[in-house]
């Protein structure tokens, strides 16, 4: 009965957590920060280059149109079928749902076999159902765009020396989609394959933005639109749009570099009770035995367990720097 409470409070616990989780990380996340830097900076550029134009006025009107476009896209809420298209995977959203159901099923069965208590398998179950699908597709999405990001500069190169030697802008869209090295080719792919069923460029890159939602496939999916719309020296925009995403790539780095030491010492205090806790039981086992024993001692490692939870979720947002 004891194991059996401490397993309830644990997911009573994760539950709790996760909850805040949904509600706090809007409030301590970066993303509507960077998006409005990321709105200024472009309106700026933009208009520099509308005091080099034939026509200001229309240009100034399709820029703010495409930005409101994007900011309204960002807003959105993601779709699940969005995130397993952001993960790389093929399947449906049916069949996701079917497998995650079947192994929060498979997991709550097995619970209850060793545990013997519905409560604890049911909450199990919902945490393996519902938690662990949704947390292997932002892992997936994650892996693919840091992926995505590393090789999309290279495509930008040969989408402009292709522009500079004469070549259509879907021509080397194809090219990329036959060189290129994944995920890049597969997104290429698929713009390619929308134009093919009648979509123009613009409207491919708008989807292929809508995939992959960075700043960098948003950059070029603005570029192509405005050149699509407005015309212009399409080689020279992405040029220097190839520029933007290399100062990008490089910042990056930096950022990651600097932050390194602080990331190792969140682990080292995130995990340092856990080591203590650790210790203390194999050297004196009855000391600790009786927050496991205990209804109060159940309680008191759950609200432990939420109060370290929050401090970790903090310091990983302290050091988490959006570029």
């Amino acid at each position: 009965m004891d194991r059996q409470s401490l397993l309830s409070a644990l997911l009573v616990t994760f539950a709790v957590g996760g909850v805040m989780y949904a509600f706090v990380y809007p409030y301590l996340s970066g993303e509507i920060q960077a998006q409005k830097r990321t709105a200024a900076l472009m309106s700026s550029t933009e208009r520099r280059r509308d005091a080099r134009s034939g026509d200001p006025n229309k240009r100034r009107k399709l820029i703010q149109e495409s930005l409101k476009d994007v900011e309204t896209k960002k807003k959105a809420k993601v779709t699940l079928e969005q995130r397993i298209a952001q993960a790389g995977l093929t399947t449906t959203r049916t069949i996701f749902l079917i497998a995650s159901a079947a192994f929060g099923l498979l997991v709550a069965f097995l619970v209850f076999v060793f545990n013997s208590d519905p409560l604890v398998a049911v909450g199990a179950g919902v945490v393996a159902g519902v938690g662990a699908p949704h947390w292997l597709l932002g892992f997936l999405a994650r892996r693919r765009i840091a992926k995505f990001i590393a090789e999309f500069p290279g495509a930008v190169d040969i989408i402009i020396r292709g522009v500079k030697a004469g070549l259509p802008v879907a021509d080397c869209f194809r090219m990329i989609a036959g060189e290129a090295a994944e995920p890049v080719r597969g997104e290429f792919r698929q713009i390619v394959e929308s134009q093919t069923i009648g979509l123009s460029i613009a409207e491919a890159t708008e989807r292929f933005a809508d995939r992959v939602p960075v700043a960098e496939a948003s950059f070029f999916s603005i570029v192509i639109s405005l050149q699509q719309k407005a015309g212009g020296n399409l080689s020279e925009a992405l040029t220097n749009l190839a520029g933007v995403l290399r100062e990008r790539k490089k910042m990056k780095a930096k950022v990651r570099a600097m932050s390194a030491e602080a990331k190792a010492s969140a682990g080292i205090i995130g995990s340092l009770p856990f080591l203590v806790g650790l210790v203390v039981w194999f050297t004196n086992p009855a000391y600790i035995a009786v927050l496991f024993n205990t209804t109060v001692g159940n309680i008191i490692i759950g609200a432990s367990l939420l109060w370290m939870a929050i401090g970790v979720f903090i310091m990983q947002k302290m050091i988490d720097f959006e570029i």
